[in-house]
């Protein structure tokens, strides 16, 4: 039987929620070897609705309070192998940190943490004047951004001359890798005990970190 996942997008009240999309069709391609069983959305109509309806994968609409038991209470429902935030812009709390992964468009620990997010990351970055950005993924724990990294690949942004040109970049860059660790994921090659970062295991090939 094939794995689970489910995944929180907020996407916008018009737009949004390509990483969500990626994912989906990276799963009936076979990228990720498992099934989307649902995505969430903080908005009722948008990017991130639209896309489920044309993939046929359920949508749940979740206004808060994005409480302990409210988190649960959602994921309990479907149950899935593993729980992938992308361009979740909330909070979570209550969920499993052993099988709960979020994807963050630069560089951590430097950029990130409350606020940090999407176009806010984008514009910190192009205000340093870095010549290249990052694609970061990692497990997700009680504080924003901090629970342990797995993945960092670097983003060149040296050709671009706006905050906008490194969101392009950065996003090509996501769409490229987020598949392909996320299966690694959910089939356990990449996993942790979900307390200690030292218990970190990643393939012996892997060297993107």
């Amino acid at each position: 039987m094939k794995k689970t996942l489910m995944v929180f997008a907020s996407g916008t009240e018009t737009g949004g929620g390509s990483g969500f999309q990626v994912l989906a069709k990276s799963a009936q391609k076979g990228i990720i070897d498992g099934d989307i069983v649902a995505v969430v959305s903080n908005h009722a109509y948008g990017g991130v609705k639209e896309k489920a309806d044309e993939l046929g994968i359920p949508f749940i609409h979740f206004d808060g309070p994005y409480t302990k038991s409210a988190y649960q209470d959602i994921v309990s429902q479907f149950q899935p192998d593993l729980v992938c935030l992308s361009g979740w812009l909330k909070l979570v709390k209550g969920l499993d940190p052993k099988t709960t992964i979020n994807i963050h468009p630069g560089p951590l620990p430097r950029y990130g943490g409350r606020g940090m997010y999407g176009q806010h990351v984008h514009e910190a970055v192009f205000n340093d004047g870095l010549q290249n950005s990052a694609v970061t993924m990692h497990f997700v724990t009680k504080k924003y951004d901090q629970g342990p990294i797995f993945f960092q690949i670097p983003v060149d942004i040296s050709s671009a001359t706006t905050a906008h040109g490194i969101s392009r970049l950065v996003n090509r860059v996501e769409h490229t890798w987020q598949p392909v660790i996320t299966n690694m994921v959910l089939q356990g090659d990449i996993s942790w005990d979900g307390s200690n970062p030292q218990s970190l295991r990643i393939p012996k090939e892997y060297d993107h970190l």
